[in-house]
């Protein structure tokens, strides 16, 4: 009977064991994706700048308020209120650049740009 026993307590250990090994995995894919995409050179430009909100305004204003709205609040495209609290700064620029969300235009600003426009977007 305890032979019986044993063989249950044997496989729950190893679906643990296992569970646990694609846990680990999953979480080193992750940083290891995040690590490769900050490391791309436009990326890590920008992030190595300052950005200026205001500047950061006026190029929203020109380049994405006439779907995002004036205040950002939603017209065609959607509210961008808050979207740095759902979004990370990697994510808000490939958001930005890659053209992967349609109709939302593919927009390459220059580094300093793009900087610029982070700092507004983590005003909102």
């Amino acid at each position: 009977m305890a032979n019986q026993l044993a063989k249950p307590e044997i496989l729950l250990q190893r679906l643990a064991f296992i569970a646990l090994a694609i846990l680990l995995a999953t979480i080193l894919v992750v940083v290891g994706v995040h690590r490769v995409r900050v490391s791309e050179p436009y990326v890590k430009n920008v992030l190595s700048l300052t950005g200026d909100p205001v500047q950061g305004n006026a190029i929203f204003q020109m380049n994405c308020a006439g779907c995002h709205g004036w205040q950002a609040d939603g017209n065609v495209g959607p509210s961008l209120q808050g979207v740095s609290k759902r979004k990370s700064r990697f994510g808000l620029i490939h958001q930005v650049i890659s053209g992967d969300t349609p109709p939302m235009p593919q927009f390459k600003p220059s580094p300093k740009e793009m900087a610029d426009l982070l700092s507004y977007l983590e005003t909102l």
